[in-house]
């Protein structure tokens, strides 16, 4: 089975958002200058902002450090049994997981795709991540409305930490609704995201903001006619959510 190194997850985190990091050492230093030359109670608040904000980044990386490197997620233990099926693996620009599907389950038939595009998903994150791992030769480019595969093609489809990349909600719902016709009626729709939640807003502060809270997914699955069979929690900031995808959309 393919390996990750120890801290592959939380370098990954500093590293598409190293300007972030950049911002927050500034704040810090600009901090640290303006209470050493404050007195009184002005230094105090000064030194526990300082305090809160490391504190809070300290948290942010431990947690990161624990959902990717230590807790096992990507032993993908949530997919099941992947050997002999057809599967649709979606990426959305940083595709860390098919080299781990194809090393996990070596009779799986895997097919790559990736609906990145830089014209829509303008994130800076995003773009360092595409320029750190390309999508790999095999991997098919799609759009989030079309999706260039025959219905009822695939036994499984997944989609690992980006389907929360496309931001307009009807386009979320139509890029399901995709998911949905390609996938066998019989098969299965696996979605993992983090939730805009109270253990992810206490991980990430407001970069909790950037994920989607659980009524949104719950509708954006109704209108796309699929039926949550199973949400299952990799640690306290992690969901995935098992669809069905034979259900009647609005």
């Amino acid at each position: 089975m393919l390996t990750r190194s120890r801290f592959q997850g939380v370098w990954n985190i500093v590293r598409f958002n190293w300007h972030q990091y950049l911002i927050l050492f500034i704040a810090v230093l600009i901090l640290l200058i303006w209470g050493i030359y404050s007195s009184g109670f002005m230094q105090l608040v000064i030194y526990v902002i300082l305090l809160l904000s490391l504190v809070q980044v300290l948290i942010s990386l431990l947690v990161s450090y624990y959902v990717y490197d230590r807790s096992g997620l990507y032993e993908l233990k949530q997919l099941g049994d992947l050997n002999g099926l057809m599967v649709l693996n979606i990426s959305a620009g940083f595709d860390e997981t098919s080299e781990i599907i194809s090393h996990r389950f070596p009779l799986v038939q895997l097919q790559k795709a990736d609906f990145y595009n830089p014209l829509h998903h303008t994130e800076v994150s995003i773009k360092r991540a595409r320029k750190a791992y390309p999508a790999s030769l095999d991997a098919k480019i799609v759009q989030t409305g079309f999706l260039p595969f025959e219905s009822s093609s695939f036994n499984k489809v997944i989609c690992i930490f980006s389907a929360h990349e496309i931001r307009d909600q009807n386009e979320r719902i139509a890029f399901l609704k995709e998911l949905a016709r390609v996938c066998d009626p019989r098969g299965e729709i696996i979605i993992m995201e983090h939730l805009r939640d109270f253990p992810n807003f206490i991980a990430y502060n407001i970069g909790f903001m950037h994920f989607y809270p659980k009524s949104t997914w719950t509708t954006c699955f109704m209108a796309a006619g699929l039926e949550v069979l199973e949400e299952l929690k990799s640690t306290k900031f992690v969901s995935t959510f098992k669809l069905k995808p034979n259900g009647t959309p609005n």
